[in-house]
């Protein structure tokens, strides 16, 4: 389909707001988390490939980590496994995690790969357990009782948290023009299997590698503050006082705990953007206003 004078008009313009950002980030590493409904729309996953493709083109080392949780439980449910979830944590017993780690370094993680490759890129799909990449403990919660106000600790089974990540192989690829993409599948001391909360995971490669960006894709504009817009931009200790105060709530705090974890452990930034957006990933890069929440040391 032929351009319209207006779109012809609007490409040159896009490309010289691009180009220092281009010229800024080239050499950097960006890790991306990749998953909520953006990974489940066709149209909005090739995109995203695409997106991550040309990323690589223009010089930037882009990292995929993904998530899978609608697929896991689209399989519990045709295996017949029950599956129960404490704070938002799926309860993993032997049984589940098989399921687990086949979804998720498995059929998900292809898929992920072959969009790249297709898009004209060169992945490969990895899980935590290759080189030893992620290294994990079992995760430990504890939830006080109303009733007795007595602190229980919750058995999550086999869900995990990165203890140590090894980002040897990750920047063997990048230097062989190759884009990772992970699945948040980690290893424990003993060979045990553990599922890693995706955000998680993201979060500490993004501080292994000190990545110049660590963008965390999901299914909100971003940070809202009391009147709920969109804050574009804020640093460490703002995010600290919005999430004391209450405006930073439910599920967002883990998000934003996330980040500051990531910056903390020396991410330039990290940024939460609506993944059902189209090129948000572009948006947020390559423009001046950007597409989502920016948080930053200082």
């Amino acid at each position: 389909m032929a351009m319209s004078e207006s779109d012809l008009i609007q490409v040159p313009r896009l490309l010289s707001e691009a180009l220092p950002y281009m010229r800024r980030y080239a050499g950097a590493t960006f890790v991306v988390k990749y998953g909520g409904h953006a990974m489940g729309n066709p149209e909005l996953a090739d995109l995203f490939a695409r997106d991550i493709v040309l990323l690589k083109q223009v010089g930037i080392n882009p990292i995929v980590v993904h998530g899978g949780g609608p697929q896991i439980a689209r399989m519990l449910e045709r295996l017949n496994i029950k599956s129960d979830f404490i704070d938002g944590l799926r309860v993993t017993d032997a049984a589940t995690v098989e399921v687990v780690e086949m979804v998720l370094a498995g059929s998900i993680n292809k898929e992920i790969v072959t969009a790249i490759n297709k898009a004209g890129g060169r992945a490969i799909g990895l899980c935590g357990k290759d080189a030893n990449l992620i290294r994990a403990k079992r995760l430990q919660r504890t939830k006080r009782d109303p009733d007795s106000n007595i602190e229980k600790v919750l058995d999550l089974g086999f869900v995990g948290e990165p203890t140590i990540v090894d980002a040897t192989l990750l920047r063997e690829l990048s230097k062989n023009d190759v884009i990772p993409v992970i699945a948040p599948i980690g290893v424990g001391d003993e060979g045990e299997t553990y599922n890693i909360n995706a955000d998680t995971a993201a979060g500490a490669i993004a501080g292994a590698m000190a990545a110049s960006r660590f963008l965390l894709l999901t299914d909100v504009a971003g940070v809202l503050d009391g009147s709920k817009t969109l804050i574009q931009d804020m640093t460490r200790a703002r995010a600290e006082e919005l999430i004391a105060d209450g405006t930073i709530a439910g599920g967002m705090i883990p998000k934003v705990e996330t980040c500051l974890d990531a910056v903390n452990a020396g991410v330039e930034a990290a940024i939460i953007l609506d993944g059902r957006t189209p090129h948000a990933v572009l948006l947020e890069i390559f423009t001046e206003r950007g597409a989502g929440t920016l948080i930053r040391p200082e």
